[in-house]
C-alpha cells in the first residue's frame, strides 16, 4: 500500500511541475538550463523548451500512473509497460533535445 501512495504522490508532483512548465514557469528548475551562462540562455527559446518539457512531464506522470495501477491490481504487466514507456520517453527526450537546434531563437 505504501508503494501505491508513493507512486500517486510522484505522479501528482510530475503533473504539477508539468502544469508550471506549460505556463512558462519553472525553467530555472530544468537541469542544464539553470547552469547555462546568461549569454547562452539568451539564445534559447525558453517558452518552447518549457512547453516541450511539460509534455515530457505529463508522459512520465502517465508512466508512474501505470506503476500505481500495477500496485493496485497486483499485476506486473502494468509495471513492465510503464517502465518500458518511461525509459523510451527518457531516451527520446535526450535524443530530441540534444540533436538539432530545436530550441534556438
Amino acid at each position: 500500500m505504501t508503494g501505491l501512495l508513493l507512486n500517486i504522490i510522484i505522479m501528482i508532483a510530475f503533473i504539477v511541475y508539468g502544469i508550471a512548465l506549460w505556463q512558462g514557469k519553472g525553467a530555472s528548475l530544468l537541469s542544464g538550463y539553470n547552469t547555462m551562462p546568461i549569454e547562452k540562455k539568451m539564445r534559447i527559446n525558453e517558452r518552447a523548451l518549457c512547453k516541450f518539457m511539460a509534455k515530457v512531464m505529463f508522459a512520465l506522470s502517465f508512466c508512474v500512473g501505470l506503476f500505481a495501477v500495477s500496485e493496485l491490481l497486483e499485476e506486473d504487466v502494468y509495471f513492465i509497460v510503464g517502465l518500458t514507456l518511461f525509459l523510451l520517453v527518457l531516451a527520446f527526450t535526450l535524443l530530441y533535445v540534444n540533436t538539432g537546434n530545436r530550441f534556438k531563437k
